[in-house]
């Protein structure tokens, strides 16, 4: 074995190096990770870069080289990452404080301009946390607590995304979903406050609405009246005696037809009233 060595020693020991340098100039980029290889503290390349709506297989993950020494990998996260807000007051347009906890998802897809500006996710999601809560207050704060139980809430999402997105895309960042977990009144008299304008409000609503409901009914029977008024003297003006008998015939059936059990009224035969019945006009 001293002679293998005294004779291979310098084999060896470059055998030995080779391998060392070997080991050092790979690295193994999985699925889930992307790679930058940064020189001199300058990124150069991008292993494994996101690509949207590329299978698994074809974008770039496995084995790659570098520079041992000079070349330093710094692996940056390709999944959906979380970021969660910590919950916050925040003042609706109505006046109402609310409690609000909400969270984002987001994603790298410039893992070059991440390692130039805040150079890792952590430190990309303390950055982007400020900046969701200012977003936050600023929507929220020009809606009313009412419309967050309705719709309009998908709105607001929608808005704070665009605009967090906007200023997360100076990190090499898309944001890629907004959702408000809750919202809620603060325990205790504001709650019940609260509680106690929205009851009041709710029946002013109704109230003014049923005031407009009268008004426009009265509108439609007075058109109404009005209308029949003038068929009625339209008629009379066609054919006064034919007007005359029709409103004679409705006063007996309203007169002899009212009321339930015998009932008798003495007329008369020569009286004005019973005119129709002798077939003698006015």
């Amino acid at each position: 074995m001293d002679r293998v060595w005294h004779n291979y020693k310098t084999w060896i020991v470059a055998g030995v190096v080779l391998l060392v340098i070997l080991l050092l100039s790979v690295i193994v980029v999985p699925e889930s990770q992307q790679a930058v290889i940064v020189r001199t503290g300058e990124p150069v390349r991008v292993v494994n870069r996101y690509r949207a709506n590329v299978p698994f297989g074809e974008t770039g993950a496995g084995m790659s080289w570098r520079i041992p020494v000079l070349e330093t990998v710094q692996m940056v996260d390709k999944r959906v990452l979380d970021l969660d807000m910590e919950r916050q007051q925040v003042l609706s347009a109505d006046q109402q404080r609310l409690q609000v906890d909400a969270y984002a998802r987001f994603r790298v897809i410039d893992p070059v301009r991440l390692v130039e500006t805040v150079g890792t996710e952590r430190n990309v999601a303390e950055q982007l946390r400020p900046i969701l809560t200012s977003v936050l207050r600023q929507e929220l704060g020009r809606r009313t607590f009412a419309s967050l139980l309705t719709a309009e809430r998908g709105d607001a999402m929608t808005n704070i995304r665009n605009n967090l997105d906007e200023q997360a895309r100076e990190y090499g960042v898309q944001v890629i979903d907004v959702r408000v977990k809750r919202t809620d009144l603060p325990d205790g008299t504001p709650l019940q406050a609260a509680y106690t304008r929205m009851e009041t409000a709710r029946q002013q609503e109704a109230a003014t609405l049923r005031a407009q409901g009268e008004r426009n009914a009265q509108i439609t029977r007075a058109d109404a009246e009005a209308q029949a008024a003038r068929i009625y003297a339209d008629a009379y003006g066609k054919d006064p005696q034919f007007y005359d008998f029709y409103r004679a015939m409705e006063s007996y059936r309203r007169t002899f037809q009212t009321g339930e059990g015998d009932s008798s009224i003495v007329l008369s035969p020569d009286n004005e009233y019973l005119r129709q019945f002798r077939g003698q006009p006015r």
